[in-house]
């Protein structure tokens, strides 16, 4: 047996691939290596705290609701909780007005560019999203990892329709017995 660490994300996982014998090589099986943690069979579904404003540009809403959810009892905070959704708010509050206002430019003129004029929205709603994104990481580096959480923004199909969103899934993580050597 040998053991493959793939990359510091996953340091705590270890994996281990089965050694084949030289002689019966046809062809390598590829190793897959998934960026997120295998949860276990005995973990919750994750929380998903779904968008609660009346604008959406691309699947992203101008809010996410801050109604604590009751499965986080215990786990967090609900005044932490608040103030996580309070700062993706504010993000969505100072970005999507820009994008919406692209949004109806681009449309005006989206028959004499010949939908070219839809770009720079496409592009300030994926910078919208890089910056959730990053400030979600940085949630979870300050607080929720430790507190065994792990916050992400995730494309989801919507309950009404068959159109997708973005909301913030809240994944509990594994507890991986920690490898300390001495």
């Amino acid at each position: 047996m040998s053991v493959l660490l793939p990359n510091m994300a996953d340091f705590d996982t270890i994996y281990e691939l089965e050694e084949e014998d030289e002689e019966e090589q046809d062809e390598p099986e590829p190793v897959v290596r998934s960026q997120e943690l295998p949860r276990p069979r005995d973990a919750p579904d994750p929380v998903a705290v779904r968008g609660a404003g009346h604008i959406t540009v691309f699947g992203l809403s101008n809010k996410f609701d801050t109604e604590f959810p009751s499965v986080l009892t215990g786990k967090v905070a609900p005044e932490e909780f608040k103030t996580s959704i309070s700062r993706v708010n504010a993000c969505l509050r100072k970005n999507l007005p820009v994008n919406v206002k692209w949004l109806l430019c681009g449309c005006l003129c989206c028959c004499c560019t010949l939908g070219c004029s839809l770009w720079p929205v496409v592009c300030l709603n994926k910078r919208t999203r890089r910056s959730i994104q990053k400030l979600l990481e940085w949630e979870n580096n300050r607080l929720y990892h430790k507190l065994g959480l792990h916050w992400k923004l995730s494309k989801r199909k919507c309950e009404t329709s068959n159109m997708m969103e973005y909301v913030i899934l809240i994944e509990f993580l594994p507890k991986y017995p920690i490898f300390r050597p001495d």
